[in-house]
This record gives structure tokens, sequence and C-alpha cells, in this order.
């Protein structure tokens, strides 16, 4: 008897060690202009492409241990901060990031559901940048792979992919490219952290600094939770300086450090291809192992 629970007991941890038996079971599901995605039950985030909004993006993004988003939802002051998003401004005279659809808005075409429930959902989406009275500058397509490396870690894989449909020229901006905006209560001003590759900290020591990724993360009670943002090494202008805030703002882009101090110039017919990873965690940057995170993504 004692050897058969021995056997049994050497089973049982055989079969827990086998890849991919016990990874979270991710769901997708589409409700009017939203994708809403939950991880082994929770609510993870919604993927929102409503014809009212100035482009898609993702909210809420909720942490892993508490349940609660990492990002935030407008302002009084910047109501053109929409959570986790991807944007660019001063694109061939319009403005495709700041409020106001005259301006300039993003819109999805082709929002889908890919691969849903085992262990990914993988969301595609095609966009049209369009504005009243001229023709659409870029087009683009986007992948997003959604999955949980861990119970303490959900994951989004970005690829953005832009067409320019004419010759483009982005003017210098600090409204471009993916950016998240944080939740207050994790923001530098609230006491959160903010910190690049190199172990910089903060608005002044990181603001305008190229980094391969930025981790931003705060206490809520005794938990600490955040969310980093990594570009890969396969981009254009790897690694970007970053525009930071801390208030809770973050985005790697060139599009306010342009090289030699020229306007950023894309010929007609070319392509753009960007990838990111974006980790949503608990923990601080080295409970999360954020630099070995980076370490498996830059080989991604």
């Amino acid at each position: 008897m004692k050897r058969f629970f021995i056997c049994t007991f050497l089973a049982i941890i055989s079969l827990l060690s086998v890849p991919g038996l016990n990874a979270a079971k991710i769901t997708a599901e589409t409700v009017g202009s939203r994708i809403n995605i939950t991880i082994d039950g929770r609510f993870f985030t919604s993927y929102i492409f409503s014809q009212d909004e100035k482009y898609p993006f993702f909210f809420p993004v909720n942490g892993p241990a508490t349940g609660a988003s990492v990002t935030s939802m407008r302002n009084g002051e910047y109501p053109h901060h929409s959570s986790l998003f991807f944007g660019c401004d001063m694109v061939n005279g319009g403005n495709y990031w700041q409020e106001g659809l005259e301006r300039g808005r993003i819109i999805s075409v082709n929002a889908r559901i890919l691969k849903q429930g085992g262990d990914t959902v993988i969301i595609t989406d095609e966009c049209i940048w369009s504005r009243p009275g001229a023709l659409s500058p870029v087009k683009d397509s986007r992948k997003y792979i959604i999955t949980a490396p861990s119970p303490l870690k959900y994951q989004i894989d970005v690829e953005i992919v832009m067409d320019m449909l004419m010759d483009v020229r982005i003017l210098k901006t600090n409204h471009s490219l993916f950016s998240v905006r944080m939740a207050p209560d994790l923001s530098v001003k609230s006491g959160g952290t903010m910190i690049n590759a190199e172990g910089m900290k903060g608005e002044k020591e990181t603001f305008g600094k190229n980094s391969a990724w930025m981790d931003y993360y705060g206490k809520r009670g005794e938990t600490t939770e955040g969310i980093c943002i990594m570009q890969h090494p396969s981009n254009p202008w790897y690694p970007s300086p970053w525009f930071t805030r801390d208030y809770g703002f973050m985005s790697p882009t060139p599009m306010y450090w342009p090289e030699n101090g020229k306007d950023i110039f894309l010929k007609q017919g070319s392509r753009l291809k960007l990838l990111y990873r974006v980790i949503v965690h608990s923990g601080s940057v080295s409970d999360a192992d954020i630099k070995g995170e980076f370490e498996k993504y830059r080989n991604f």
C-alpha cells in the first residue's frame, strides 16, 4: 500500500511538470465594439474599437493580484490619454492622437478574434488613418497575442505594421506611437516607481533617455503592481528614447528627438513594423524579473 501511494504521488508530480498542463485558460468574446479577455475566469482587459473613439485601445488593464486596472482612462487635464494605446500627432497635417475626431482618427475596420481558448488569445485588426477633406496617409495592421506566463504575470505581445499610402511627414511631436497612462495611485507622484533598463528612475532621469524597456509600478495596500513596456530590438530607432512623466505616462518614441533635428519622412509604399511586449505584473521590477523577461523577448 505504501508503495502504491509513493507511485501515485510521483505520477502526479510527473503530470504537473508537463509543459502547458497548468497553463492559464484565456478566453475572448466580442461584445458590441469591444473584445473582452478573461484569464482563468477573471476579467483582464477589453480591446475597444468603437467608431466614436479617437483610436482603438485597451481598457481597463487589470493587475493579476488585485484585479484593479494599472492604467487610467483620461482626465480633465489630459483627455487624450486612453489607457494603453497607439497613435501619432503631426502626420501630414493631421492629429491621430489628441481629442477632436475632426482632426484625425484611427478607425478600426476589421477587429476580430483569431484564436481564443487554451493558453492564448490572438486578436487582429486593420485600421485606416482618416480625417475629413484629406486622403488617408496610413493604414495599419495589428496583432495582439495575449498570454499569462505565470499567475502573477499577464502579457500582451504587440505587432503593428504601418503601410504608407502616400509620402508621410511626421513633425516633431511628443504625442507619438505606443503609450500607457498609469492609474493615478501607481504614479511616481503617488509614491510609485518608474525605472528603465539602466536603472534610472523617475522623469528627471529617464526623460529622453534611450532604453530597451521601462517599468512603472506602485503599492496598493500591501500589494505591488505595475506594467512594463519593452521595445523589440528589430524596431526602427531601437532603442528609442522615452517620453516620461511622473504623473503616470510613458512612451518609447523617436518623434520628439528626430535624428539630426529633421522631420521623419516615410516614402509612399514603405512599411514600418513595430513590435512591443507589455507585461502586467505583481511585485517590483526585480520581483517580476523584468531584466530576465527582456532577455527572453529579445530572442522572440
